[in-house]
């Protein structure tokens, strides 16, 4: 038995020490400011996770030695980071009295040597050889980018990548004057020239009116991480890394106009089968990724078929010379053959860098190759919504959405999974909003595994969701931070956090904004301790502002004045009814009627209480300030449609950079896309955009012919 009485050499003391060397919370403070003691089986799960031995006294007392002799058993950090304008100490690691010298590569080729501090640090003997500690000066006025460290040593030189992120990024560079923008979940919206689904000629159709006919500086679009095989939640995505192939649309290829009259008529039987889950009763019309993507592939098969000439071949050879993107086509052809979840695939399939996998990759060369051309399309094609909506006059243009992490079962999951911690997922502990927690079922990075790889496949999900963007809002941003795991097994209530190296992934993040010229917006909202927020928008990085979520100590709505001048602002957010429907308590009534509501009848009873009272305050208020007129019923639906349009009018005096418009709200839409905390009993990320009664609008109509309350929305923002 171990001993739990916590006095010196106990089984609890050292298990802690464990956990505190590897940034696992033993406790830690819930949004309702109660302090929590994790159970040590949580911790030793947690451990386990990240390849940590703590199963018994003698295992731990192994992993802490391990974990004191982990940096001394390198030369040199395996990626060395700093922000611009600071100084740094590189420390290398060498037989004690061995000479040593440093140097820096810069990108343009230049190198100069690093001066040696006079820095002692003891010796201590690793592995049976007494090795020293040399330390060099990291200068601070090295440029901004990637750049490499090189030390040469008796034994042979060693180098690493060294980053340089700006100190600051420069937001107002981009943004300009206040910019307001459209916030869409794009696949809900498809016009009829589209698949069924919204795509990246919907998404520069959208932006490009919104920009020239009310001025709009962006629009904010959900993840187009390429997705999950029947998992519809954009948030929930096979890849981060690559894009959604949904986002084509299979006749703005330029090999589509070489394609015979047969086969152009046979595309478009294939659109008319892919737009069919229209046809039924308005209020069952559903979004169908499985039955888009059955039509859409047989086109993008055909127009593939047509041989690449000229600068097209050459762009295309070009494009295709990426390890990982020729990894991932493997998983897709793969994936085709035994289904999208790699667990289930053959044995011999499931490790990303066995001769069986390179194996079937070269037999399976035409179906490889195919799946990267897609990329490459979906990459051009995603560009061209941008250039459209900055030629329309946008300052910024597509923001683009990056979710917290990936589906265990997909590409990334199976290709990185030598970064990834298995047997736990991530999501959030309990607070006001998910009374029992959230697992949100994705593999988080093992941070030191991440590190060693010299956070190469961190720095490629951002670059893939700056791809034809002019910035990116991180979802869940406190997870550079720290992420709540879960171990398998157990529910979201018991887990615990795990901390990042914030400073290395923050100065990631803003060197790779920076070198793409782009805005970055933390999701920041949840439990979050000052000081997160006080970091972020130290570095330039833009918080989140949600109406209802902008509340005082005593419930009461925080003046609009009041608010984070640095920030995207807006009333509702994604994973809320849009504000018709909150105003209507959608969001009570779907949690009561799914059993999210923790309690009984009484429980259930004071939350639509609650609910009444917030809709209530914020009434007042706005009359108050003018914006809402006393006679407005909020019983009612015009009454309740008069205080959406007073909302963003408040929204529009507010000091925020960014002002973010539901797109949902343009409709008069009153159903929620997304109801946290649920799998099959909602209809999550399905739902096509509506109007008021429930009717699917497509955007084509939508924008031919838009309603009075979405001009009245938008002259509230535009003045």
């Amino acid at each position: 038995m171990h001993d739990e009485c916590g006095g010196p050499g106990s089984y609890r003391e050292s298990l802690h020490r464990l956990a505190r060397a590897y940034r696992v919370s033993t406790d830690y403070w819930g949004q309702a400011g109660n302090h929590v003691q994790v159970d040590d089986d949580i911790i030793v799960a947690v451990l386990a996770s990240l390849g940590v031995d703590a199963s018994e006294e003698s295992a731990i007392e192994a992993s802490l030695r391990d974990a004191g002799l982990r940096e001394w058993r390198r030369k040199i950090p395996p990626v060395f980071v700093t922000w611009q304008g600071e100084q740094r100490r590189l420390w290398v690691h060498v037989p004690h009295g061995d000479p040593v010298r440093a140097r820096i590569e810069l990108t343009d080729g230049a190198t100069f040597d690093l001066q040696q501090l006079d820095w002692w640090v003891d010796p201590i003997e690793v592995d049976g050889v007494l090795t020293g500690e040399a330390s060099f000066t990291v200068p601070e006025g090295l440029p901004i980018g990637w750049h490499s460290i090189h030390v040469v040593t008796p034994s042979g030189d060693t180098s690493c990548p060294l980053a340089v992120a700006p100190d600051r990024l420069d937001p107002e560079s981009v943004i300009g004057e206040r910019q307001w923008g459209l916030m869409t979940q794009i696949y809900s919206w498809p016009s009829n020239a589209s698949w069924g689904v919204g795509d990246a000629v919907d998404l520069a159709a959208i932006g490009s009116w919104s920009a020239r006919e009310y001025g709009a500086g962006f629009v904010l679009v959900n993840p187009w991480h390429a997705p999950m095989p029947g998992v519809p939640s954009p948030y929930l995505p096979s890849s981060r890394r690559f894009l959604n192939p949904l986002m084509i649309r299979p006749e703005q290829i330029p090999e589509y106009s070489q394609l015979n009259v047969d086969q152009r008529l046979r595309i478009e039987e294939w659109r008319s089968l892919a737009q069919s889950p229209w046809s039924v009763g308005d209020d069952e019309v559903r979004i169908d990724r499985d039955t888009t993507w059955r039509y859409l592939r047989l086109a993008l098969e055909s127009v593939h078929a047509v041989d690449l000439a000229g600068q097209r071949a050459i762009e295309f050879d070009q494009f295709c010379g990426n390890d990982s993107l020729r990894t991932f086509a493997t998983w897709c052809a793969i994936a085709d053959q035994f289904g999208g979840d790699f667990r289930a695939w053959p044995v011999q399939l499931r490790t990303v860098g066995s001769s069986a996998v390179a194996e079937y990759a070269d037999e399976h060369a035409s179906a490889v190759r195919f799946h990267m051309w897609v990329q490459w399309v979906a990459a051009q094609q995603v560009a061209f919504a941008d250039s459209a909506c900055r030629e329309a006059g946008m300052a910024i243009g597509v923001i683009t959405d990056l979710a917290v992490g990936v589906h265990p079962g997909g590409a990334d999951a199976w290709a990185l999974a030598s970064v990834m911690a298995g047997g736990v997922g991530v999501g959030a502990p309990p607070d006001m909003y998910n009374q029992q927690g959230q697992n949100w079922d994705q593999p988080p990075w093992r941070p030191q595994a991440l590190a060693d790889a010299a956070f190469a496949p961190f720095r490629e999900v951002l670059r893939a969701a700056l791809t034809g963007a002019g910035g990116v809002r991180i979802d869940h941003i406190l997870g550079l931070f720290r992420m709540w795991w879960i171990p398998e097994g157990h529910p979201a209530t018991e887990g615990t956090y795990v901390g990042f190296d914030h400073d290395a992934m923050l100065a990631i993040t803003c060197l790779e904004a920076h070198l793409a010229s782009a805005v970055v917006i933390g999701e920041d909202l949840g439990t979050v301790e000052p000081w997160v927020q006080h970091e972020l928008a130290r570095r330039g990085i833009l918080g989140t502002v949600i109406s209802w979520f902008e509340r005082t100590d005593s419930g009461l709505p925080v003046p609009i004045e009041s608010w984070r001048p640095r920030a995207l602002a807006s009333v509702t957010v994604h994973d809320l009814p849009p504000t018709a429907g909150y105003l209507a308590g959608e969001h009570v009534r779907i949690r009561a009627e799914l059993g999210l509501l923790a309690g009984d009848d009484e429980d259930v009873r004071r939350e639509w209480e609650s609910a009444d009272a917030e809709r209530d305050a914020w009434a007042r208020l706005l009359r108050e300030r003018g914006y809402l007129a006393h006679d407005a019923n909020l019983d009612e639906a015009r009454g309740r449609e008069r205080m959406v349009v007073a909302l963003h009018r408040a929204l529009a005096s507010s000091p925020c950079q960014l002002i973010g418009v539901g797109a949902g709200d343009l409709a008069g839409d009153i159903r929620a896309q997304n109801q946290p905390g649920t799998d099959r009993e909602y209809p999550n990320w399905c739902m096509p955009t509506a109007d008021q009664i429930g009717r699917p609008i497509h955007l084509d109509d939508f924008l031919s012919s838009p309603p009075p309350l979405a001009g009245e929305i938008l002259d509230a923002v535009r003045r």
